[in-house]
């Protein structure tokens, strides 16, 4: 069968490449185009567009960039189009890939969705489209399926694919002294700056992370630098601040973490099951938190208080997320500090809420069962 996958951001990248292993072993004849990153292309798909061209964050970026998103959306039809595959895949990436949902089931393609937009968090009124263009729904948090029974629209929940991908890098890594001097860290302990993985969240974030690496300095604080964003970026903030960058590294960094400051998102789950504790830091422009504000469902921003319900890890959002504050935050993490037993307790209960491990797997051979079944 043939395939069209669509993934905007890193995350999405990621957990298409899991899909992407996956859906071949399940059918050898798959024939995979996508829009998507390296690891979508490493796991055996034709790479048709790179997402460091579409990954355009906030209501602010997304009108100046407009042009270039109306271009993209034109490319993308016209592949899907000339290519006419037996299903489209879409993950996340909501106000790019629902309009594409529209178009590929007005032409009569099989539309599956992999992975949820945050409908829950909010755009709520969203969710028609959904149920108007989307066959099939893979939700990855066992809360989402209660959002959307509430809209009368059936999901399937097969597992959080994180949890594979996460075992399987635990299970193949050397031990911490050999890994820290592969990464060429020297004997401190390591805070780990997890800043994002889009240009506008990398300058309004870091600079702030990377402020209070002076305050502790039996630590060594080191950036998760993203491979397709440039280095000059990242040089031009940490200036002769106190900080090392590793490229393509952020799951090595993670296992040697002794805790770790996070942007919102994907992110936030990865450090919790690799048992960092974290403190959670997002600030984006004026004008994207103020419409996000007023849309707002739900009471945090992080993927692993939302999933337990309550504030397990704090979140320093926009005007709260200042060096006198971050750095008290993280002291209360640290080894030593007052949170940081509680919150390796707290995430011993976020894993087993996630279910087993084998979701990639489990998800793939639905979709190609779905598939066999609607061509009977």
């Amino acid at each position: 069968m043939k395939y069209f996958i669509v993934a905007g951001e890193p995350s999405g990248d990621l957990h298409g490449s899991n899909l992407i292993r996956n859906l071949i072993m399940a059918d050898p004849s798959a024939d995979i185009s996508c829009w998507g990153g390296d690891m979508m292309k490493e796991a055996g798909a034709k790479l048709l567009k790179h997402y460091r061209e579409t990954a355009f964050m906030g209501a602010w970026e997304v009108i100046v960039n407009i042009r270039k998103v109306k271009a993209n959306f034109a490319e993308c039809r016209s592949q899907i189009d000339s290519i006419r595959p037996d299903v489209v895949i879409l993950i996340d990436y909501a106000g790019f890939n629902l309009r594409i949902a529209k178009f590929v089931k007005h032409m009569g393609i099989r539309v599956f969705y992999y992975i949820s937009p945050k409908f829950w968090a909010w755009g709520e009124g969203r969710v028609e489209k959904i149920k108007k263009y989307v066959d099939r729904l893979y939700i990855i948090f066992p809360f989402e399926k209660a959002f959307f029974n509430r809209h009368g629209y059936r999901t399937v929940y097969l597992g959080n694919p994180l949890i594979d991908q996460v075992e399987s890098f635990r299970r193949e890594i050397p031990d911490r002294d050999a890994l820290m001097a592969s990464l060429g860290l020297g004997k401190k302990p390591v805070i780990a700056l997890l800043a994002g993985s889009r240009m506008q969240e990398v300058r309004k974030i870091l600079p702030v992370m990377a402020s209070v690496a002076g305050s502790l300095p039996g630590y060594q604080f080191v950036v998760a630098g993203m491979e397709h964003l440039p280095e000059k970026t990242y040089r031009d903030i940490i200036g002769t601040m106190p900080v090392t960058v590793i490229y393509r590294k952020t799951y090595d960094l993670l296992s040697v973490a002794e805790a770790a400051l996070v942007t919102s998102g994907t992110a936030t789950l990865e450090a919790a099951l690799f048992d960092v504790p974290q403190i959670v830091c997002y600030k984006t422009s004026a004008l994207t938190y103020h419409l996000a504000r007023s849309f707002m469902k739900v009471r945090f921003i992080s993927l692993v208080n939302l999933i337990m319900d309550r504030e397990v890890i704090s979140e320093l959002i926009q005007d709260d997320l200042n060096q006198m504050t971050l750095h008290r935050e993280l002291q209360s993490i640290i080894r030593s500090g007052n949170k940081y037993d509680t919150i390796r307790g707290d995430y011993k209960l976020l894993r087993a809420l996630l279910g087993e491990s084998g979701a990639s797997a489990r998800i793939a051979s639905d979709m190609i069962d779905t598939l066999k079944s609607s061509v009977r």
